[in-house]
């Protein structure tokens, strides 16, 4: 099943994920370097509501992330998705299990109009300082997965899942760093 909604779609609010509960500003800083903008630039990020569930994690988890495109082959769907086809499915290492289920993340949303999409799956940037509308403690990081259609696969590593790469599929890592003995695509 494919994400929904679409690019042309603007968000009514936009979200942060922090293990931190107290904080009132969010501060630009530096991150990684988006396409046609200032190298270096200093932004404060946030992620829509429909790609809100890849960061249901603690920070420094690794996780990879899989969903289907319009022209997604059956046989990548089958192969990396499953037959029930979810929204998109989480992929863990088990060292980071225990992490996960104890982790307490609290969700800060903004309004949207200090952002600008990068269009890049949902993430929105602002170069201002920006200030939280709400904040609210997300729960249990299982049940959060469950309740928006993303179910969790652990594995031992998460190298074997660097095939899905070069797939008909969105592939997305976070915090690969952390991952034990992740060698990335070629």
């Amino acid at each position: 099943m494919l994400l929904p909604g679409g690019p042309a779609e603007k968000p009514a609010l936009l979200y942060h994920f922090s293990e931190d509960p107290t904080l009132t500003l969010f501060e630009p800083r530096a991150g990684r370097a988006i396409p046609g903008r200032p190298e270096g630039e200093r932004l404060v990020w946030a992620i829509d509501d429909r790609h809100a569930p890849m960061y249901f994690f603690p920070l420094d988890c690794p996780r990879i992330i899989l969903w289907a495109y319009a022209d997604s082959t059956p046989e990548d769907v089958a192969r990396w998705i499953g037959p029930d086809a979810p929204r998109m499915v989480a992929h863990i290492e088990a060292a980071w299990l225990d992490r996960v289920r104890a982790s307490r993340l609290y969700r800060y949303s903004f309004d949207v109009s200090p952002f600008e999409t990068i269009h890049d799956h949902g993430t929105h940037v602002s170069p201002l300082a920006v200030s939280p509308v709400a904040v609210e403690p997300v729960g249990d990081l299982e049940l959060a997965l469950t309740a928006a259609t993303v179910p969790l696969r652990v594995l031992d590593v998460l190298q074997p899942l660097a095939e899905a790469w070069g797939s008909s599929l969105h592939f997305s890592a976070i915090r690969m760093r952390n991952a034990i003995a992740w060698t990335p695509p070629a």
